[in-house]
């Protein structure tokens, strides 16, 4: 992979904005890789579930893991002995968790888009990072709760919701 470094993917979103990003970085996406790999990607790639908003953070999630990654591998690479290279790259990865935390800190509608993105592009460590954002807002949670974070419309009448309690008890206990 190192050879490709310089070599430039053009990814075009749904709404016609074209991003040119090294192909390194466009390859953290398995969709994009395997299009890459069956030489689909001549000019362009048309990425028609992705509008340009979310896009720009896919691109820059994968920028900052392929620079992480590469930054780990070089530190790794010139230590001597696999107890200081550990320890060299303990920070970096606390600076990457630190980001990916600053990263997934936006709006509910960014969130889920950036979830259906990583989910087409199969970016797993992205999918990895949205649903765990997501569980940890339903996390320790009533029904009413995570109905009222997430603007679900409770349609069950009284009786029914009743009902479902008494037949569910011990999910409520």
């Amino acid at each position: 992979m190192a050879d490709n470094g310089g070599k430039k993917i053009t990814l075009k979103s749904s709404d016609g904005e074209e991003f040119e990003v090294p192909e390194v970085v466009a390859m953290e996406s398995q969709t994009i890789r395997h299009m890459i790999e069956d030489d689909c990607a001549e000019n362009s790639i048309p990425l028609p579930n992705v509008n340009s908003k979310i896009l720009s953070k896919v691109i820059e999630y994968c920028k900052k893991h392929v620079a992480a990654a590469e930054a780990a591998s070089s530190k790794a690479s010139t230590e001597e002995g696999t107890a200081a290279a550990a320890s060299v790259t303990k920070p970096s990865d606390e600076d990457l968790k630190t980001w990916d935390a600053e990263f997934v800190k936006v709006d509910q509608g960014t969130l889920f888009d950036l979830i259906l993105a990583a989910n087409y592009l199969n970016i797993k460590g992205l999918l990895d990072l949205t649903c765990q954002t997501v569980a940890d807002m339903i996390k320790g949670k009533s029904p009413e709760e995570i109905r009222k974070t997430f603007n679900i419309k409770n349609d069950f009448s009284p009786e029914e919701e009743e009902e479902i309690r008494r037949e569910n008890q011990w999910a409520f206990e």
